[in-house]
């Protein structure tokens, strides 16, 4: 630690000063509140405890569960002590939970209890975990989380630096695997300052949080929020009914949308007429008509912007009236380049691979050295992303370079040899191409386009339930089409754009 360093557990420290008696989240659930200074309190002896456990700086500790008051405060105090957080989406298989808490040899594991089973079932596969614990009290099979509050709220913490890592997000697979991006204290602080400043954050602004707090667009508003000094109301499960009677409640002030969210929002207030008005700022990912309609119906402002969890969520923002259909500018942190496949800046007009350099930039995936050197040649990170830059610096979003196409359904990442690699597992499938096509509901959705054995038959459903078998259920193909033959390229392989240009449509 050195002069220079500040790091997620002092701004606990800072806003139970500044703030204390003030609320800091409220749980929609079962309406329990901390304020900051009971935050920190829970968050000492809950780090304490993580200490007396003999969890040393660096150690990694999974988390698997819904948006809790627990799980916000668990991340609390593994900040405290150094530790590096292993959120876990609570939608992937065992078999992908497994590979998760393996691939970064996690420690300690904080699980709710509707998760317990799925735990129990992976124990024989992951050798690295010293302790289970429920992360909900003593709801479930295992050890009692709240046992490790039972220590005071004195402890020696070890020297922590902005530069260490705090959270380990995993990625899409591109290949097959999915990939942990190493996020440090530094690099979420620094988003929080883009986004407070975008948005026009305060101490007196009430933020909706839904969004899982494994996903780095939910972790890192709800960490705003609370660096920024403002009330964070939590639902474990976005309920459109719900969210529209909190914001009405509660008078929330801002909230993160992937379609189709907002949409869903303003359908219920114009069956309910619930009160929204206080909703004056939303960041995210929508269409033009729901972006439109949301800003009529509420005189707020609708913010777009592009990022990956790599670069902490953001890497470009704008108000969205301010270049309709744009991704907004690059944030002031962030030097942003369009590159070719030479490395080269391209000029304004032309698309190129989003380069990106900055504080925001996360440190590399973990243990895989190689692929981070490529991802970080010549001093900046390539996204794999593809844009233009008009001539007032707007950034345009034009897709994924082909050898790293991504389908984004209602907001989650999936890349298609992913999808691919479970479809060939099947033994009625010779060959398949799996690409992205419009959605009615998650504006992109996943289809299959399969060529079958000679002599064997399979049915779209069939093979649907295959895949949703083996991993997360959002990775599954909507639409299913059979052919009887591929177009293939010299080398023999099937011919992607071609076959997406035959079989586009949903």
């Amino acid at each position: 630690m050195t002069v220079h360093d500040f790091t997620i557990y002092d701004v606990v420290q800072r806003n139970a000063a500044c703030f204390g008696k003030k609320p800091a989240w409220i749980e929609a659930d079962d309406n329990r509140a901390l304020t900051f200074t009971q935050c920190k309190d829970m968050v000492d002896r809950l780090a304490h405890g993580l200490l007396q456990l003999e969890v040393s700086k660096g150690d990694r500790i999974a988390i698997l569960g819904k948006n809790s008051l627990e799980y916000f405060v668990l991340y609390g105090a593994i900040a405290a002590v150094g530790a590096i957080a292993l959120p876990i989406n609570w939608r992937l298989s065992a078999n992908e939970v497994a590979f998760t808490i393996n691939d970064c040899d996690a420690k300690v594991l904080f699980a709710d209890e509707e998760y317990h089973d799925l735990v129990l079932k992976i124990l024989p596969s992951v050798s690295s975990l010293k302790e289970i614990f429920n992360l909900r009290g003593n709801e479930g099979d295992f050890r009692d989380c709240t046992a490790l509050l039972n220590h005071s709220a004195q402890f020696r913490a070890p020297d922590v630096s902005a530069d260490d890592g705090f959270v380990i997000i995993h990625t899409a697979a591109i290949s097959g695997k999915p990939r942990g991006a190493l996020l440090s204290h530094a690099n979420l602080l620094c988003a929080h300052m883009q986004y407070s400043h975008q948005l026009h954050i305060m101490s007196d602004d009430v933020h909706l949080s839904f969004l899982p707090l494994f996903h780095i667009g939910g972790l890192v508003m709800t960490t705003n929020a609370f660096h920024a000094g403002a009330l964070t109301v939590n639902m474990s499960r976005f309920d459109a009914a719900r969210a529209v009677s909190l914001i009405q409640e509660k008078r929330v002030t801002y909230l993160f949308d992937f379609a189709p969210i907002l949409a869903s929002i303003l359908d219920e207030q114009e069956k309910s007429a619930g009160d929204i008005s206080s909703l004056r700022a939303v960041l995210g990912l929508d269409t033009q008509e729901t972006i439109e309609r949301f800003q009529r119906v509420t005189n707020g402002s609708f913010c777009c912007m592009y990022g990956q969890t790599e670069t902490s969520g953001l890497a470009t923002i704008d108000a969205y009236n301010a270049r309709p259909g744009s991704a907004g500018r690059p944030v002031q942190s962030a030097a942003v380049r369009l590159v070719n496949d030479d490395d080269n800046s391209v000029a304004i007009g032309e698309i190129g691979e989003i380069a990106i350099r900055g504080p925001i930039v996360f440190k590399g995936y973990w243990g895989l050295p190689d692929e981070s050197a490529y991802t970080f040649r010549g001093g900046w990170h390539h996204t794999g992303d593809l844009g233009r830059f008009d001539g007032d610096g707007f950034l345009w979003y034009e897709g994924r370079k082909a050898e790293k196409e991504l389908i984004k359904p209602g907001g989650e990442n999936v890349y298609p040899a992913e999808v691919e690699s479970v479809i060939l597992q099947h033994p009625g499938v010779e060959s398949v191409v799996v690409f992205g096509v419009p959605h009615p509901k998650w504006k992109e959705g996943i289809k299959a386009v399969c060529l079958l054995r000679d002599g064997l038959s399979l049915s779209a459903r069939e093979l649907i339930d295959f895949v949703a078998e083996r991993v997360a259920r959002y990775k599954k193909p909507h639409f299913v089409e059979f052919v009887t033959d591929f177009p293939l390229t010299g080398d023999g392989t099937p011919d992607r754009e071609k076959i997406k240009q035959l079989y586009g449509s949903s």
